[in-house]
Formats: structure tokens, C-alpha cells, sequence
């Protein structure tokens, strides 16, 4: 009797250690199975900047990177050769961008137009991907607050800090197809804290779209334009009408500089004035010549680098 009781502990023993070698070769086999597992591939490059024309794009600058953009805009190309068609006339902004994270970016910038200071907010919360998890389009949010720092000359009104303020948020939704066509829509919202009426309205609502097509590896072309629902901006802004945004550019990369011209019926070079204070028509001519340059500094180095 003993004999058989020793028997089939003998077995029991050698089932238990079988079997925990092959819950070990299983578990081993799910972890090669997962390192070998290829990674979602993430869509870069959808647009070569982090601007279009003169809105935001889906682009962040990479986190320690630091960007430092120049914006000029020129007066109208329908001014004549006395103003050297819109040459003799200018406006410029300097801005700078920070990557706290790979897809959270802050930034400020001083504007001669309208002698505006802003600061803004991105995020990149989602990404556009490919390979073993697929998802259709890249998302960001950005969220701008804007101060007019020009002297209060209305003697009806109090100079009140508050008035002074402005904001502009918009959801940007961008798709890569292949390696040649970018598009993205943006829808927008600018609230005014000050309005000229009590027809005018605080908050505006409006719909912009812009697209990005590659000609080189090194060239883009793009077009970016802001529909702002009617009804919206009643008065006038000096003695124009406010009109719809409309620009076109072109992108060039060079090294760490992308260099941007464009044409655009706006002076302005934030998305709040596109929205509420463009005033020229492309069939009248009233077309603006512009740049934008922007330069890349690494500040922080990632982890792991020298």
C-alpha cells in the first residue's frame, strides 16, 4: 500500500511541474508575442509648421523645443506704386512656443496690429496612426487670450482692464492622405468682451478650413479660409464691411527654418482678428503680400540623449 501511495505522489508531482512549465512557456510565448507585435505607426509631418497660413495647425513643436516665429504682413497690393504696393506699410509679430510635452505647446507673441499682446494653449489629444491600430485623423485643441494695449480714446466709456479682453478657442481635425494632400477643418469661437453695438454679438461663431499639398520634399502649397456666420459683426469696421478670410501660401524647408509666403485678404495674423476684422475683397484687389519665418531652438534635451 505504501508503495502505491508513493507511486502516485510521484506522479501528482511530476503533473504539477509539467504543468507549471507550460503555464511558464505560455506566459513566455505571450510576451514575445507582444515585444514582436509591431507598434502603431503615428502620421507626422501633416502640415510642414505649425501654422497653415496665419491659424494654427495640428503641428506641435516636440517637447524641450523651442520656436520663434516672425509673422510680417504688408499693406495692399492695390495701394499703387506711391506705397510701393503695400511695401511702405507693414505689420509684424513676434511670437514664441514652447513644447511642455510632444503634444502640449505654450506660447506668447506682441503684435504691432492693433498693438495686440496674446498668449496661447494647444493640445494634441489624438493622432492620426496606422499599422496595428489604425485611427483616421489627428485632433487638437487651442485656446488663445488676446490684449489690446492701444490708448483708450473713447470719452463715453470706462477704460475697464476687462474690456480690453478677447478669446479664441477652436477644435482642429486634420487627415494626412498619403504623402501629398493635408486637410483640416476648425471650427471657432471668439468671444469680444468689448463690442462697438448692442447688435454686435460677443461671441462669434465661425468655420475654417484649410488644405496642404506637397509639391517637393521640401515645398508646400496651401489655402486656409474662415467663414464667419452671417449676422454676427453688424458694424463696420472703420468704413469697410467685415469680410471672410481667405490666404494662399507657400511652404519652404530649410534645415531648421521653414519659410512661408503668402497672400491673403487679411492684415491681421491671429485667428481672432481673421475671424472679426478682416475688411479686404480679393476682387478688389485688396490683397495683402506676407511671411512668416520660424526657427526651431532645442532648450531641453529628452532623456536619454547627450
Amino acid at each position: 500500500m505504501k508503495k502505491w501511495i508513493n507511486i502516485m505522489a510521484s506522479f501528482f508531482l511530476i503533473f504539477m511541474s509539467t504543468g507549471m512549465s507550460f503555464g511558464q512557456e505560455n506566459d513566455l510565448l505571450d510576451l514575445l508575442e507582444q515585444k514582436s507585435a509591431p507598434e502603431p505607426d503615428l502620421t507626422i509631418a501633416t502640415f510642414k509648421a505649425t501654422r497653415i497660413v496665419t491659424g494654427h495647425s495640428v503641428e506641435c513643436n516636440a517637447k524641450g523645443v523651442m520656436q520663434f516665429l516672425i509673422s510680417h504682413r504688408f499693406g495692399q497690393l492695390n495701394s499703387g506704386f506711391s506705397e510701393f504696393y503695400g511695401l511702405d506699410n507693414s505689420t509684424i509679430r513676434l511670437g514664441l512656443e514652447y513644447g511642455l510635452t510632444d503634444n502640449i505647446n505654450i506660447g506668447i507673441g506682441r503684435s504691432s496690429f492693433m498693438k495686440t499682446y496674446d498668449a496661447s494653449f494647444k493640445w494634441r489629444f489624438l493622432r492620426q496612426k496606422s499599422g496595428k491600430s489604425n485611427f483616421p485623423f489627428t485632433a487638437a485643441w487651442v485656446s488663445s487670450i488676446y490684449i489690446n494695449s492701444t490708448k483708450y480714446e473713447d470719452n463715453v466709456r470706462n477704460d475697464y482692464f476687462y474690456s480690453r479682453l478677447d478669446y479664441h478657442h477652436a477644435l482642429l481635425i486634420a487627415r494626412k492622405f498619403g504623402d501629398f494632400v493635408s486637410i483640416q477643418l476648425m471650427p471657432t469661437l471668439v468671444h469680444r468682451n468689448l463690442v462697438s453695438t448692442q447688435a454686435d454679438k460677443n461671441t462669434i461663431f465661425a468655420l475654417g478650413a484649410g488644405a496642404s499639398v506637397r509639391l517637393t520634399p521640401s515645398i508646400r502649397a496651401n489655402a486656409e479660409y474662415y467663414y464667419t456666420l452671417p449676422d454676427q459683426i453688424v458694424s463696420p469696421i472703420g468704413t469697410s464691411i467685415p469680410t471672410n478670410t481667405f490666404s494662399l501660401g507657400l511652404d519652404f524647408e530649410t534645415g531648421g527654418h521653414v519659410f512661408q509666403l503668402h497672400l491673403t485678404n487679411s492684415r491681421a495674423m491671429t485667428e481672432k482678428f481673421l475671424i472679426d476684422s478682416t475688411t479686404g475683397q480679393w476682387g478688389n484687389g485688396d490683397i495683402h503680400f506676407g511671411f512668416n519665418i520660424s526657427r526651431v531652438f532645442t532648450v531641453a534635451k529628452p532623456k536619454g540623449f547627450d
